[in-house]
């Protein structure tokens, strides 16, 4: 019963996950939703949701955010929905699931990790898929959206470093939503003069706001004690596959040779980098 309650709750959060990408890219292709409008209905949302969430909840109260991470986050949340302007719900997901990687990846590296044998091929695997997505043609993603999108999983995966070990990760992640929200409001009066609203738009930010980042977190930070760190680490590779699936049925997105093959290289190379430095670590401290 508990193994069961733990999956459920883990593949409903990578659902909501990968549904922030969809409703960012449903809202900006099919309805009249500017970035900046979007970007703050969803924060607003997400930090009503997230406080009632930690308002119901019986626990520690240890965590309130800060402001460093709360301008990560908004960073994080802008260039999400910039980003989707032009790009593909499934390329954006891949895009800002392997930046947020390296980030992490980077960071070890900086501390003084090493990078050895299938680490090391790892790397240059995802490495090159990432190369390939980017190549000249005809499928090639704007370049424009892809870039913000990179910059956008450098912000979360800073982000999540930052977060580490500064109490409930709930109550933490609720704090800085709270923080972004003067923000956010700044950016949407700065882009004043582009702002359009309209209630489809307004219903698919409010859903990627309150349920897709709000509820979805609730919910991750609630199976993520049972899951191991490479186990949750490699679940989230599902998360652009789910949201490709979710592109093909929702927004009639079709899927590359291109995008397929550089999903593999990027998806699997990291899927090394994590597998083999859970088993390096494990075996370091025996």
């Amino acid at each position: 019963m508990f193994y069961a309650r733990v999956i459920v709750l883990t593949s409903l959060a990578m659902v909501a996950f990968a549904g922030n990408s969809l409703l960012c890219r449903i809202a900006l292709k099919h309805s009249s939703m500017d970035a900046a409008s979007f970007t703050t209905i969803r924060l607003v949302s997400g930090a009503v949701m997230l406080w009632l969430v930690v308002s119901l909840r019986r626990g520690t109260r240890s965590g309130e955010g800060n402001w460093l991470s709360a301008v990560a986050l908004f960073v994080y949340a802008a260039g999400f929905s910039f980003a989707y302007v032009s790009l593909p719900a499934a390329t954006g997901a891949l895009l800002l699931f392997g930046s947020v990687q390296a980030t992490m990846i980077a960071y070890g590296i900086w501390k003084g990790e090493r990078l050895l044998g299938l680490r090391l091929v790892g790397l240059v695997l995802a490495f090159g898929g990432l190369v390939g997505l980017f190549l000249p043609g005809l499928s090639a993603p704007p370049l424009q959206g892809s870039l913000l999108m990179l910059g956008t999983g450098i912000a979360w995966g800073t982000y999540s470093l930052r977060g580490q070990g500064r109490g409930d990760p709930t109550r933490v992640t609720a704090g800085n939503f709270l923080r972004t929200i003067p923000i956010a409001l700044a950016l949407s009066l700065l882009l004043y003069n582009g702002t359009s609203l309209d209630n489809a738009g307004l219903g698919y930010a409010i859903a990627s706001g309150a349920l897709a980042s709000g509820v979805g977190y609730a919910i991750w930070y609630t199976a993520l004690p049972a899951l191991k760190a490479t186990n949750a680490a490699t679940v989230q590779l599902s998360v652009p596959v789910i949201a490709a699936l979710g592109g093909i049925v929702f927004l009639d997105e079709p899927i590359t040779l291109r995008w397929a093959l550089a999903s593999i290289a990027i998806l699997g190379g990291i899927a090394l980098v994590i597998v083999e430095k859970q088993q390096v670590n494990s075996v370091t401290s025996i």
